[in-house]
């Protein structure tokens, strides 16, 4: 039983199913509603039009009451009115037409006032269908008198059943129709999602092995194709994360083999030879080597936890502080030149941004010939920071290619074998996730006033982050 009521829940309805009930229900209402407007709008016709030719009628007997005071037998003047009646305040019937002849007055409340008819639908005895009377009081030289002018409702009476049956028919058949109707148009509005929805049932490989697999993009420009192209849009996403997983995956492969056929050579040598080997030598080899490893490791782990959004504390930092304690902390190959702005605070995880900027500083200290300076500011509500070299530069068409996974360049890979190619990368996620950019630019380092050193050309690396409120 809870399976069929489950079967049976309009949740587990398909959409054509609930759009077509929804649908014919508003319909079928709005058909309810309108036959019942359109009843008794013929209704109120027929008795209005029954209720000006009842005036009439009985506005003729009164003329003949305030006139003669009739006793007995009353002309007809009005074929459709032929119950008339003249009754006294003591009810008795005074005079009436051929068809009330020796009948009691008629069941009707008297008018309360003069010259004012009323209308009642009444049940006469004898008379097959109801009746519809018009009463007016009236004065007589006799005293006062009530007049009632009746016509039995034959036609409304006789065809009110077959006119609801029609009427009702009319509604079961307009509703069937639109259910069929709404049915037919939202399956074929569905047939291009159909279509869509096997077709990406039979895409197994997002890469296509045999070229691009897309779903279909129906013709007509509405939301069907809209969702067509916003699905074929994401297929191309996914194929394009997928290339880039899967190189991922080969050059993190290739990175880590190297170091370790490396590592396992130098020890296959030493065990064959263990008397001739110089072991601390060995062992400093083997360490190196073991460095390279957890530095890419540990570099991966950092673009693993950046692209799952770990969440990470923050704290409020003195930028131009933390460069001065980061160039101060080590000696390097080329002498760091600073120019640092006081006051420029940012809101960033700190070790993350000791991170970068120790990227940052390796990577120009790498390419520098003769120096490297390093700058702070405030700019348009950005914390600004450049780290400039005076070496080669990084030519325009590999400036996006150097924050590439494991990507180096030739002279990168030149000056510093050893590297893992993944600095920068981390560099840039790391101020991506605070909201922030970082990009090569050419022009290396400036004077003063911003001018170019073009005599040696260089490279900047140019972080932005968000200010600190």
């Amino acid at each position: 039983m809870r399976i069929v009521a489950d079967g049976l829940s309009p949740s587990c309805w398909s959409v054509r199913t609930r759009v077509t009930v929804t649908a014919t229900v508003i319909v079928a209402l709005l058909l309810i509603v309108g036959v019942a407007v359109f009843y008794q709008a013929v209704r109120h016709t027929v008795l209005q039009d029954l209720r000006a030719r009842g005036v009439l009628a009985a506005a003729d007997v009164v003329t003949i009451v305030r006139n003669e005071d009739p006793r007995g037998m009353l002309a007809v003047q009005d074929a459709d009115f032929p119950l008339l009646q003249v009754v006294d305040d003591r009810g008795r019937v005074l005079a009436s037409s051929e068809a009330l002849r020796g009948r009691g007055a008629l069941d009707v409340p008297r008018p309360p006032a003069s010259g004012r008819p009323e209308v009642h639908t009444v049940h006469v005895p004898g008379v097959s269908a109801d009746v519809y009377v018009v009463s007016e009081r009236t004065s007589s030289p006799y005293g006062f008198r009530t007049v009632h002018a009746g016509a039995p409702i034959t036609e409304l009476t006789r065809n009110r059943r077959f006119f609801v049956a029609a009427l009702a028919a009319a509604v079961l058949l307009a509703t069937a129709a639109v259910a069929w109707i709404v049915a037919l148009s939202v399956r074929r509005a569905l047939s291009p999602v159909r279509v869509m929805s096997a077709e990406l049932a039979d895409i197994t490989d997002i890469e296509g092995g045999e070229g691009e697999r897309r779903v279909t993009v129906p013709d007509p420009v509405d939301e069907v194709s809209d969702l067509a192209r916003s699905v074929n849009l994401t297929l191309h996403r996914l194929e394009d994360v997928l290339l880039r997983q899967r190189a991922f995956v080969a050059d993190v492969s290739h990175e880590l083999r190297s170091p370790l056929t490396g590592l396992r050579a130098q020890l296959e040598v030493a065990l064959e030879h263990p008397g001739d080997e110089d072991w601390p030598a060995v062992a400093r080899s083997a360490l190196a080597d073991a460095d390279r490893l957890q530095g890419i490791v540990t570099d991966l782990l950092i673009l693993a936890r950046l692209g799952a959004g770990v969440p990470a504390g923050r704290e409020r930092v003195d930028l131009g502080g933390l460069v001065r304690e980061e160039v101060a902390r080590r000696p390097r190959r080329v002498p760091v030149e600073t120019d640092l702005q006081e006051g420029v605070v940012v809101w960033v995880t700190g070790d993350h941004l000791v991170r970068v900027l120790t990227n940052l500083l390796d990577n120009a200290e790498r390419h520098a010939r003769s120096r490297v300076r390093v700058s702070v500011a405030s700019e348009r509500g950005d914390a600004v920071l450049v780290v400039a070299d005076d070496g080669a530069g990084i030519p325009p068409e590999d400036r996006e290619r150097v924050f590439r996974r494991f990507h180096r360049l030739a002279e990168g890979r030149r000056r510093d074998r050893g590297g893992t190619g993944l600095g920068l990368t981390i560099s840039r996620d790391i101020a991506h996730a605070h909201g922030g950019s970082l990009v090569a630019e050419g022009g290396g380092i400036t004077g003063t006033g911003g001018a170019t050193n073009a005599a040696h050309g260089g490279a900047r690396l140019v972080l932005r982050l968000p200010l600190a409120s």
